[in-house]
């Protein structure tokens, strides 16, 4: 699952490109249940939905699709939970007596590991239906044991994106190379704007996209996927160079970005007070939806032009507790979510920036979308993003890591060296 070796044509082939529910994180937490931890359907005959989807559209698209559902007689209850809250409390859902049934969350790696805990619906039934569904979306959605645990509903991709208003005001073009790149941040930083956007506050995760970017830049994506994996070691000097090469860009870092999470550095970038932000489309169910067609974005520079370019197109969708009451019922709504036309009400509900797993299902057609869809057709490999292509319990290891690198740059070694050690409890446990 981790080392997951489907180059572009793999991925791609018979996915139409790739999935519709996209787990954006959010601030809001959803007043739609009672319960903070949700629950099992033991007493009211529903199936619980536990969503992480809490920015306000795409909580918003899920309302409806779950409405959906529910008027085919179906009986599902949404219970909507601020993201870093459901991130850091899934173990303790999946793991509690009486659990939630459904869960929105990702596909790969980070599933796998919930799988080797014994902890997942084996879905394997529910595709039976999904025949028009790709090879590597099967790959994506089958546990090392062999049982398919997961429903990919969407995908989406990762960019530097800007506002192409600004760019024009400062002069500037998107940039294809490292240098090229430097130079733009140069050029926006002398217009005294930040030109390097990025929101750690309680979302730090958001700084592995920086590592994940430079490391299948530097390194290519094989040795980026056997690292995450724990075949290799975050010491190695090849990881160091990831490093080396990240602290050309620091200095254009907004110094404020530290403190707030990704939604303010959306509106930070939307506000001119940045000039660029590596994040994924899902930051535009945090942006009004009339800023949309000011904002473009560019492919993270190519540093070595010898390595494969591959980039990070994370897939979504849905998997369910063990622990479910009524198995019928939850594979039925997973059957229901699988289909274009569910996937089709998210897309058209949502900002539209994701891209329907099953590919008889429509993405948007705006040039953004088109745009993005060519970017990764065009990709040698793809990644998923990092706790995606390893788990959810080495993300915070990367958290400690890259965090301390951004404030203490010139302790690269320590930083390193206190990473590989956090890993390998991780590996080991």
């Amino acid at each position: 699952m981790t080392g997951l070796a489907a180059d572009r044509r793999t991925f791609l082939k018979g996915l139409g490109l790739l999935g519709a529910a996209t787990l954006v994180p959010g601030c809001a937490t959803s007043a739609t249940s009672s319960s903070s931890s949700g629950g099992g359907s033991a007493a009211t005959g529903e199936v619980s939905l536990q969503s992480n989807l809490s920015a306000e559209q795409a909580k918003a698209a899920m309302e409806k699709l779950v409405a959906a559902y529910n008027k085919t007689g179906g009986k599902v209850k949404l219970n909507t939970v601020a993201s870093e809250i459901f991130r850091t409390q899934l173990p303790t859902y999946l793991t509690s007596s009486n659990p939630p049934d459904v869960y929105t969350w990702y596909a790969g790696s980070v599933a796998d590991s919930y799988a080797k805990k014994d902890l997942l619906l084996d879905v394997s039934s529910v595709w039976d239906s999904m025949g028009n569904y790709s090879k590597a979306m099967q790959t994506l959605s089958t546990s090392s044991a062999g049982q398919k645990i997961f429903v990919p509903t969407s995908y989406y991709w990762w960019g530097m994106f800007y506002r192409k208003s600004n760019f024009a005001k400062w002069g500037v073009t998107p940039p294809k190379t490292w240098a090229e790149f430097l130079d733009v941040c140069k050029k926006i930083q002398a217009k005294g704007i930040p030109p390097i956007g990025i929101g750690l506050g309680d979302t730090p995760w958001v700084a592995s996209a920086w590592f994940d970017y430079l490391n299948i830049r530097i390194n290519g994506a094989p040795f980026h996927r056997q690292l995450l994996a724990g075949q290799g070691n975050f010491t190695d000097p090849k990881v160091k160079a990831v490093f080396t090469k990240w602290k050309e860009a620091l200095p254009y870092f907004d110094p404020k970005g530290k403190s707030f999470p990704f939604q303010e550095a959306t509106s930070a970038l939307l506000g001119g007070k940045t000039g660029m932000f590596l994040i994924g489309t899902f930051f535009a169910d945090s942006a009004p939806k009339d800023a949309l067609d000011d904002i473009d974005f560019f492919q993270f520079p190519i540093i070595d032009p010898a390595v494969p370019v591959a980039e990070e197109a994370p897939t979504d969708g849905y998997f369910a507790s063990k622990k479910v009451k009524d198995a019928d019922g939850v594979k039925k709504f997973l059957t229901w979510l699988a289909t274009a036309e569910a996937q089709e009400i998210y897309v058209q509900s949502s900002s539209g920036t994701v891209i329907p797993a099953n590919p008889d299902g429509k993405a948007a057609d705006t040039p953004l979308v088109k745009k993005g869809k060519a970017m990764i057709e065009g990709a040698a490999e793809i990644t998923q993003f990092f706790n995606r292509d390893s788990s959810d319990a080495l993300q915070p290891t990367a958290d400690a890591a890259l965090t301390k690198f951004l404030d203490k740059p010139d302790q690269i070694d320590k930083i390193l060296k206190d990473w590989q050690a956090a890993a390998e409890k991780v590996f080991k446990a």
